[in-house]
Order: structure tokens, then C-alpha cells, then sequence
């Protein structure tokens, strides 16, 4: 049981996105090119068709995704997931289940799910709606129902599209232990 007076403290979102990054890229490993993923090469996280934009909006040559630099992904996932999904509007453990799920469904899948955990209409966009459920809402139970949801919709698309199922396994394993990781200590809740 973590003391009452660590439940009080709130983290910086710099901190927020410390935390939430913790988790996110010990699942985002290196660099891999599966031939059955949609997203096709990949680094920490980073798809190509995401670095190469993020290198034009910089000014830069585009590059393979292979060489990405970590101050790169970093100023990536806050810039491109972070900021744009309003994370940093929300209480840490919804932060980072949010933060998680905008890399793996993009910022707008991540609002979907949001929304459904919220039970309002989920359009995508994180509008007055969606502000006003999250100020009541805005708990660990609303992650925990967020966390849910990737799972439930993850059956559905091996489901529909068996060729998915190899990823299955892992999309699950990842799932459960964010739901883990959101319970534990690394939060400084209960």
C-alpha cells in the first residue's frame, strides 16, 4: 500500500510523460519490419511514414526509420501523441493507458477509446463532450475500461482479419501489462 501522501502528489507532465514512456517503449522495442504489419518499418515505435514527417515539419532530409535518434522519439511521442491527444490533461494512470493507445491507434483511435471508457459517442474528436465526461471522469477506472476496450477490439480484428492473428498474443500480453503497470508502484497508487 503505497502512504497517503504519495496518492496526493501530482506529477509534472513532464514527469507524466516520463512514466507513461517507461511503459510505452519497453513494448516498442528496436527496429523491425514485419512483412504482415500494415505499419511497415518501424523503430521504438516510430513508423516511417511518422519520421519521415516529422523530418520534413524539422526541416530535415528524410531518413530510414532504422536510425532514429531517442531525443528524436522522444520529442516525437510528446510533439505527435502526447500533446495532441491532451494526455497531459489527464490524471496519471488515464495518462498513460491515453498516451499508450494514441501510439498504438493513432491520437485520433486513442479519443475513440477514450470516449467508449467515457460512455459517450466516440467520433474521434476530443471536443466539449468529451471534455466535460472526463472532468468526472478522469480516474484509473476510466484507464482500466480504456485498457478493456484494446482488448475487446483486438479479438474483434483477428476476428474479422485472421491473417492478424500472429500479432494477437503479443497485442495481448501488452494490453494485460499495461493494465498491470497501471496498479503498480511505478504510479505511486494503490
Amino acid at each position: 500500500m503505497v502512504a497517503p501522501s504519495l496518492l496526493a502528489t501530482t506529477p509534472t507532465k513532464v514527469d507524466a510523460l516520463a512514466i507513461a514512456l517507461k511503459f510505452t517503449l519497453r513494448w516498442e522495442g528496436g527496429y523491425v519490419n514485419h512483412p504482415d504489419d500494415p505499419g511497415g518499418a518501424t523503430n521504438m515505435g516510430v513508423i516511417q511514414d511518422t519520421y519521415d514527417t516529422y523530418r520534413i515539419n524539422k526541416r530535415l532530409p528524410t531518413q530510414a526509420v532504422e536510425v532514429i535518434t531517442p531525443e528524436e522519439v522522444h520529442d516525437i511521442y510528446y510533439s505527435m501523441y502526447w500533446k495532441p491527444s491532451q494526455a497531459d490533461s489527464m490524471v496519471l494512470p488515464l495518462a498513460v493507458a491515453h498516451f499508450d493507445t494514441a501510439v498504438n491507434f493513432g491520437v485520433g483511435g486513442a479519443i475513440e477509446f477514450l470516449q467508449e471508457a467515457l460512455g459517450i459517442t466516440a467520433d474521434g474528436v476530443f471536443g466539449p463532450g468529451t471534455q466535460v465526461a472526463l472532468s468526472t471522469k478522469n480516474n484509473a477506472q476510466t484507464a482500466a475500461r480504456m485498457v478493456q476496450g484494446r482488448i475487446d477490439y483486438r479479438n474483434q480484428r483477428v476476428n474479422s482479419n485472421p491473417s492478424q492473428g500472429v500479432f494477437l498474443q503479443g497485442w495481448l500480453n501488452r494490453d494485460r501489462d499495461l493494465g498491470d503497470f497501471l496498479k503498480s508502484s511505478d504510479l505511486a497508487i494503490a
